[in-house]
This record gives structure tokens, sequence and C-alpha cells, in this order.
């Protein structure tokens, strides 16, 4: 499959079979090639995600949860605080995509599909985005969800991994797989804990629940 401007190709050998009337087989030529197509877009749109994710770790960021009224949409917390959603809303950014407009349009549309965590009874764009339970609803919703494997090999740059890092309670964290690996090849992943964004080998740490994939094809930003 290939694209000439905003122009469409097709290979040559399906438009010659659709010259020549032979339409029955072009369905499988399709599905081979957009198949191979949306995997190859996945993994470039993966990769620049994790670019994005890696220049945040030169940022100085004081980790900081606390509640701030932001203007909508593109609105963001003073940029030298954060908390680990944070640096996934500004990757994202960095790609023109806005998770805050993103989400909340979503939550809008589909408030009972999200958790209610926080007694809230309607969407509130200062801090929906900002919340790893709501990030994790709209992945699945919108992107892939992904088997919490403990392979390093089923992780991609840009995946989107959440943990529990309080055994047998709740504290949700979330961070993006980079492009690097540790020299036992697991992938590293920038997050934020509490020391500002960092690039770390901590994928296996915690417990996982939940690995999502957004923004390529077959995504719905």
């Amino acid at each position: 499959m290939y694209r000439l401007g905003n122009k469409l190709r097709l290979p040559v050998l399906v438009q010659n079979l659709y010259r020549k009337g032979q339409v029955f087989w072009i369905a499988p030529f399709l599905l081979f090639f957009l198949s191979g197509t949306s995997a190859f877009a996945d993994a470039t749109f993966g990769k620049k995600l994790a670019e994005e994710a890696l220049k945040r770790t030169d940022a100085f960021v004081l980790y900081d949860s606390s509640y701030y009224r932001i203007s909508y949409p593109g609105g963001d917390v003073p940029e030298n605080s954060g908390v680990c959603s944070d640096v996934v809303i500004r990757s994202y950014r960095g790609l023109g995509l806005d998770l805050q407009k993103l989400v909340h349009e979503d939550m809008r549309a589909n408030f009972s599909a999200y958790p209610a965590y926080w007694g809230l009874k309607k969407p509130d764009s200062n801090i929906d985005h900002r919340r790893v339970p709501n990030l994790r609803v709209f992945f699945s919703r919108h992107g892939q969800s992904l088997p919490s494997s403990q392979d390093p090999a089923a992780y991609q740059a840009g995946d989107l991994v959440s943990w529990n890092l309080r055994p047998g309670g709740s504290l949700p964290h979330i961070g993006i797989i980079s492009d690097e690996k540790s020299s036992d090849g697991v992938p590293l992943v920038v997050h934020n804990i509490g020391m500002g964004p960092e690039l770390e080998d901590m994928l296996f740490d915690y417990e996982i629940t939940g690995h999502y994939r957004y923004g390529g094809t077959g995504s719905n930003p």
C-alpha cells in the first residue's frame, strides 16, 4: 500500500486484477496489505511517541498531584509540576493529540463507562484526563488493549503500561515504553514515580494492570 500526496495507491497487481475483472482475488490482497500497513503505522507512531516521552526526561518537574483549574482544551498544569499521567499527556500533545479534550468528550458522551471512584456526577475537564483509571478506560475503548505479558518482546516503543504500586491496595501508575532496552533486553520505561520524568528499568517491578497501544492506525483519536 502506498501514498502519493493525499491519494492512496493500490499495489499494481491489485490494480491489474481489477482492470481484468478478477475482483474475487482483490479482497485477500487488500486484507494482506492493509494489515501490514496498519502494523507499520502503529510501530511508526509508537516510535514517535517514545521519542516525545524521552524528551520529557530533560524537563525539571516536581511531583505534584494537586488539583488545578486549567484551560480547555489544551490546558496544562504548571510546566514544572506534574504526575505520572502528565508524562503521557504531554508526550501525546507533542504529536498533536490532546488527551484532555479526547477523554473529556468521551466521558461526556459515555460517563457511565468510566470509574465512579471520586463521587463525580459529571465530567471535569480539569482533572479527568490526569487520572490513571480514566486513561485506562479511554485507551481500552479507543486503542488496543493488549495482554499484560511478562515477555519483554510483547512490548514495543510507545506502548502504554499501567501498574498498581501498592500490593494489597490500590495506587495506580502509568508510563510509556521507550525505544531503549536494559542489558537483559527489557524495554526501559519513561515515567514519573515521584522524582520527575525518568527513564528506568522497571517494567516488571510492579503488578501490571494494563497494556495499551493508542494513536496509530486502528485507534480512534
